[in-house]
């Protein structure tokens, strides 16, 4: 099944220069980039966006964080590729993330952890429309999609 997934390349991956490395490793793996775009995220939007842990004592340095630099908003496409990011991206504990993913390799922290992956093909849709507009996510042919794919999965 084809998926689109919300991908947040946070402060920290654009503080440190990351942006190119993290995208490489979707494009690499097969991926369509179908979305991308630079934005400061506000106050409200970010409640919207943690709303499940918007009333938690840590969410204010959670909030201060993520506001406090631009971010790089994605969305990815492929066959199951809500699962496949996730696994590319590794575990939230950056510490404990496996070597290999994104997290595993570019970070050591829980909260500055460089990513944020859609967790659920639900948790997409609506993501994906809190960032984007239907006139910024691009359907286009990936003519390379004929070497990352069997037939019965493009």
């Amino acid at each position: 099944m084809r998926q689109k997934s919300l991908i947040i390349l946070k402060p920290d991956t654009v503080q440190r220069g990351l942006v190119g490395e993290i995208t490489g490793r979707f494009e690499k793996k097969g991926l369509k980039l179908v979305a991308n775009k630079m934005a400061m995220l506000k106050p409200e939007t970010l409640r919207e966006h943690y709303a499940h842990i918007a009333d938690k004592p840590f969410f204010p340095g959670i909030e201060k964080f993520m506001s406090g630099s631009p971010v790089i908003l994605q969305v990815w496409e492929g066959f199951e590729a809500i699962d496949t990011i996730r696994t590319v991206c590794g575990v939230t504990n950056s510490r404990t993330a496996a070597p290999g993913t994104i997290r595993g390799d570019l970070s050591m922290s829980y909260g500055s952890n460089v990513i944020h992956a859609s967790d659920s093909p639900e948790a997409a849709e609506v993501e994906v429309k809190r960032f984007f507009s239907e006139e910024e996510v691009f359907e286009y042919n990936k003519v390379i999609e004929q070497y990352s794919y069997s037939e019965d999965e493009r």
